[in-house]
């Protein structure tokens, strides 16, 4: 029997072989390159279609490994261990990472349309949610008390999430707003920049004034705030930039014997 955690690594194993042999393809790729990683063809970029590949082919391993081990269920593990009887199984915390990886399968689906800049900021969610995930799963399960378990799960990753997480969020709004102001005429991006600008302090200064708002409700506003902010991103790109002229390139005449 297939178990749910190998269903999950399995289809997101076959999903981004797919979307490699798609995106080799649609970047240059002819024949049955895609499909044999180069041995009878092209692949196209090599960039994104090494990543999507190696992403394909490294959950399809995950996948194999978790059905092998039966996604550690308790009854397989007294089995395993020979023991006759079955350790308690503590229930999973909530977790928002599913939404996370829709997000970023969304993000590479557009990216490979709209901007390249998109896709890879897509396969950056997507490996982010992949380690989380894993890493939520497993502290799940690591003792038998849940706040013994965050705080392992804590002191393993916040070190790396904090400024993992104000890195991407500063490459995201700066890679999005500059395709938004580009699309705009100069004097449009003065005002939409001011906008912004006056949304983010009066946010700023609510969350400040509310210091027991909910962890989940601050979340779920940063995830529409960046879904807000991809989506002006996109919005700028399909626009395309706006036109430039040199200084002087216009209103320029030559007179007769000059």
């Amino acid at each position: 029997m297939i178990t749910t955690g190998s269903k999950w690594f399995l289809g997101l194993g076959f999903v981004s072989l797919v979307l490699a042999a798609a995106y080799g393809w649609t970047t240059g790729g002819n024949g049955l390159g895609p499909l044999t990683m180069g041995y009878k063809g092209g692949v196209g970029d090599h960039f994104g279609y090494g990543v999507l590949s190696a992403a394909g082919y490294i959950s399809l391993f995950l996948g194999a490994v978790s059905l092998a081990v039966r996604d550690a269920e308790a009854l397989a593990e007294a089995q395993v261990a020979g023991t006759d009887t079955v350790p308690a199984a503590i229930p999973a915390t909530p977790s928002y990472w599913p939404a996370v990886t829709a997000f970023g399968v969304a993000l590479v689906v557009v990216g490979l349309v709209a901007s390249p800049v998109l896709f890879v900021f897509g396969l950056v969610a997507l490996g982010v949610a992949l380690v989380e995930w894993a890493v939520q799963t497993w502290a799940d399960r690591a003792t038998g008390d849940p706040a013994t378990n965050r705080q392992i799960r804590n002191r393993l990753m916040n070190p790396i999430e904090f400024p993992a997480a104000g890195l991407l969020a500063i490459g995201l709004v700066v890679a999005a707003f500059s395709r938004l102001f580009l699309s705009l005429s100069a004097d449009a991006a003065v005002w939409v920049g001011i906008g912004i600008t006056g949304v983010i302090i009066v946010a700023g200064f609510f969350f400040a004034s509310r210091p027991r708002i909910s962890r989940n409700v601050v979340v779920g506003v940063l995830l529409v705030a960046a879904v807000v902010v991809i989506g002006l991103g996109i919005g700028g790109a399909v626009s395309g930039e706006r036109e430039f002229h040199e200084p002087g390139a216009e209103g320029t005449t030559v007179e007769e014997g000059g």
